[in-house]
């Protein structure tokens, strides 16, 4: 995955992000994880340090030096150890660099003393130089920065020590020179490589979930999509029922689960009287206005088991399930008279409205939802014949209104 943004470019000499508020992000992501590293790794740089005073007790013995060998080792390890205390304890907290870099410099400070109080012990301590300068790069972790600058104070006091307190003649100080030169360049391109990778590492991770995130948000902005979808595919756009295709999907589906429990259910088709001449005498769009009011009345006058949708024009129809003929047409009665208290303002102030309600039912005997939308669509037309406003409930084949 290529690294694109500006944010995530990784600068080549320090390895840290060129942007400077990427670079403290990323510092503290880490922070953490980093300090209990860090820690650790102090505590074992200033064991190793105190444990060489033994080295100094059988080179010098009880003397002037080797008491000076023993408190000024004491404070290097003493402050390495609050250090790494400090930084593990102050983990979840922000970035200090200067905690981070102390223990380096006292090291190197500590290191550095050791020559002009064991001037002998030169050559040892060349070694210790070394090791001590790969540790600062790749042992104690840091900032490339940091380390180099530490190491270079390392490398450039020792060689001043030794030509000033132990004598080391030009060509000796011109190899050491050279061979300390060599184990920083070493260092410097090790712990740059390792800087540049890690933030690359966090910048591809980064810019995964970042990814996964827009991803996640397309997902969600597609089921969005979908359910409009959905619901437009669902619902009738005028009075935002049921439309005819979806409302016969469920109430089958309530029908048959009422067949399987052996209770009644019962079926409503709703038709507004006179529609033609409202839509003739105030214009479709006041039409609209009533088929709204009604259905909301329908919605309103509805139980939660119950379904109702737009069959087509002025209809309605209604599915009631667990409801005999005779609690459906109590129910259809109580509609009818809602919708017939509606009230509209302005030029339709006078308008009454009524419905005409055709009602059919069956007990949990076998048959199919189409045939009771016939016999409930037949009970409607004998009510509208019989001067419509008014409930036919079909009974044994018969219209009772």
């Amino acid at each position: 995955m290529p690294l694109r943004k500006k944010e995530y470019q990784v600068h080549g000499l320090t390895g840290q992000f060129c942007d400077a508020s990427r670079e403290r992000m990323y510092r503290r992501s880490i922070l953490e994880g980093v300090s209990g590293e860090f820690s650790l790794a102090v505590c074992v740089a200033a064991c190793v340090f105190g444990m060489f005073a033994i080295a100094d007790y059988y080179l010098l013995g009880l003397t002037r030096e080797f008491y000076l060998l023993i408190a000024m080792r004491v404070v290097v390890v003493s402050i390495c150890l609050l250090v790494a205390f400090s930084a593990r304890r102050w983990s979840s907290a922000e970035y200090r660099p200067w905690l981070h870099a102390l223990p380096l410099w006292v090291l190197a400070t500590g290191i550095i003393l050791i020559v002009p109080l064991r001037p002998e012990s030169l050559s040892t301590q060349i070694t210790a130089v070394v090791v001590a300068t790969m540790a600062f790069y790749l042992l104690i972790p840091n900032l490339l920065t940091f380390a180099t600058a530490a190491s270079l104070y390392l490398n450039v006091g020792f060689l001043v020590v030794a030509v000033l307190f132990a004598g080391l003649a030009p060509v000796p100080t011109l190899l050491l020179s050279l061979l300390l030169i060599m184990g920083n360049v070493l260092g410097f391109f090790a712990l740059l490589r390792l800087e540049s990778l890690q933030r690359k590492q966090y910048a591809l991770l980064h810019e995964e979930r970042e990814q996964n995130r827009q991803l996640h948000q397309e997902i969600a902005h597609r089921q969005s999509l979908e359910d409009q979808l959905r619901m437009l595919a669902e619902r009738d756009a005028l009075t935002n029922l049921n439309n005819r295709g979806h409302f016969i999907k469920v109430a089958n589906n309530l029908l048959h689960r009422a067949q399987s429990d052996n209770v009644p259910f019962s079926l409503f088709m709703i038709d507004v009287d006179h529609f033609k001449h409202i839509n003739d005498t105030w214009g479709h769009s006041h039409g609209d206005w009533v088929l709204i009011r009604i259905a909301e009345v329908c919605a309103e006058a509805m139980r939660p088991s119950d379904v109702i949708g737009r069959f087509g024009g002025e209809e309605f129809v209604m599915a009631l399930p667990n409801t005999s003929s005779e609690d459906a047409q109590r129910i259809a009665e109580r509609l009818k008279q809602r919708v017939a208290a509606l009230s509209f303002t302005d030029e339709m102030s006078e308008l009454g409205i009524s419905v005409t309600i055709g009602v059919a039912s069956t007990n949990g005997e076998g048959g199919d939802l189409e045939a009771l939308i016939k016999r409930a669509d037949e009970m409607l037309y004998v009510g509208k014949r019989a001067g419509r406003d008014r409930v036919v409930v079909c009974r044994d084949g018969l219209g009772d209104g």
